[in-house]
C-alpha cells in the first residue's frame, strides 16, 4: 500500500511512519522540515499528491499547541480547517482511495463525570480555538464524504505518549524531571497539578489503530482512539520515581499549577474495537520507563 503521511515529522507522524514501513507499505514523507511544503498552499499540494501518487493518505499536519491557539486562533483554524480542505480536494484531484483524518478529543470539550465515558455521539462543545479548528476539520471531512462521496475515515484521540514527546506535554515534563534529578541528585520531584485524571494511550499503539483504520474502518464513520482507563497525573508522578535510578519525592510545586476545567476524561473505543479489532496492547508501565529512558538519552546528547 503506497501511503502518503501529512505532518510526518511530528511526534505521532515519526512513529506512524515506522509503522507503516515496519508492516511493509511504502511510506511517502512531507512536513515543513522535509520538503517546505504548506499545507495552506493548495496548487503546491496538488503538484505533490500527483508526484507521489498515494493510495491512501495519512493527514497530521496542521496546528497542535492547544495553548497557544488563544494567541493565534486565525492561524490556527486555517491550518486545520482549509488545511484539511485542501488535503481532502488533492485527494479527489489525484484518485487517492482513501483519507485518515486525525482529530482530536479536544473536540468534546467540557464534560462532566455524568458524560464519561464519552463516545463518538457525545455532543461536540470546544472550549479553546483549537478545539473549535478541529471541529471544523472533523465537520470538513465528514462534508467530503457525505457530498463527494469520498472515502473518508475520521478518528478522535485521546492522550497519547510515548518516546519522542515534547516536554510541552505534562508525562514526558515529568519523566525529563526525573531523569535530571538523576544526574543532579536532587531528591524533589516537582509537579504542578496531580489530581487531574486523563484516558493515556502509548503512541504505537496509535498509529496501529491509524492504520487499521484505513484498512477495515467505515468510511464515513468516526472513532475514538483511547484506552478507556482514566489514569490520574499522581499515578503517573509515582510510577516515574519508582522507576528513578536516585531516591526522591513528589512534591506539589505551586509555581506550576494551572486551572483545571475536567478533572476527569475516559473515553469509549468501543466502536473501533468492533470494526477494526484494535486493542492496545503496550502497558502504561512500559510506556513511562521507555519515555524515561528516551528523556535520559536526551541528556546525553542522543537523539
Amino acid at each position: 500500500m503506497k501511503a502518503l503521511v501529512t505532518g510526518a515529522r511530528g511526534f505521532v507522524g515519526t512513529h506512524l511512519m515506522a509503522h507503516l514501513q515496519a508492516s511493509g507499505d511504502d511510506a511517502v514523507a512531507t512536513d515543513r522540515t522535509i520538503d517546505d511544503l504548506d499545507i495552506l498552499d493548495a496548487p503546491a499540494l496538488l503538484q505533490l499528491f500527483r508526484k507521489v501518487q498515494p493510495e491512501v493518505v495519512y493527514h497530521l499536519a496542521g496546528a497542535a499547541d492547544v495553548g497557544g491557539s488563544w494567541d493565534t486562533p486565525g492561524a490556527t483554524f486555517r491550518a486545520n480547517a482549509e488545511g484539511t480542505l485542501n488535503v481532502l480536494w488533492a485527494a479527489r484531484e489525484t484518485g487517492v482511495e482513501r483519507v485518515l483524518a486525525v482529530g482530536s478529543a479536544d473536540v468534546y470539550g467540557k464534560v462532566t463525570p455524568e458524560d464519561l465515558p464519552l463516545t463518538e455521539e457525545s455532543p461536540l462543545r470546544p472550549v479553546s480555538p483549537y478545539a473549535a479548528s478541529k471541529v471544523a476539520s472533523d465537520a470538513i471531512a465528514f462534508q467530503a464524504f457525505l457530498g463527494h462521496g469520498q472515502q473518508v475515515v475520521r478518528t478522535r484521540p485521546f492522550n497519547h505518549l510515548g518516546p519522542g514527546q515534547s516536554d510541552r506535554f505534562v508525562a514526558p515534563a515529568l519523566a525529563a524531571r526525573v531523569a535530571a534529578n538523576e544526574r543532579s541528585g536532587e531528591g524533589v520531584l516537582k509537579a504542578g497539578n496531580l489530581s487531574p485524571q486523563r484516558d493515556f494511550t502509548d503512541v504505537r499503539d496509535v498509529v496501529r489503530a491509524y492504520r487499521l483504520m484505513i484498512e477495515k474502518g467505515t468510511s464515513g464513520q468516526v472513532y475514538n482512539v483511547c484506552s478507556g482507563k482514566a489514569v490520574a497525573i499522581s499515578d503517573l508522578a509515582e510510577q516515574l520515581i519508582s522507576m528513578a535510578t536516585v531516591p526522591m519525592r513528589l512534591e506539589a510545586d505551586p509555581d506550576l499549577q494551572r486551572p483545571v476545567d475536567i478533572p476527569v476524561l475516559r473515553g469509549d473505543a468501543s466502536r473501533l474495537r468492533a470494526d477494526t479489532g484494535w486493542e492496545p496492547q503496550i502497558p502504561l508501565a512500559t510506556t513511562l520507563a521507555d519515555l524515561l529512558d528516551d528523556c535520559r538519552r536526551r541528556l546525553d546528547g542522543g537523539a
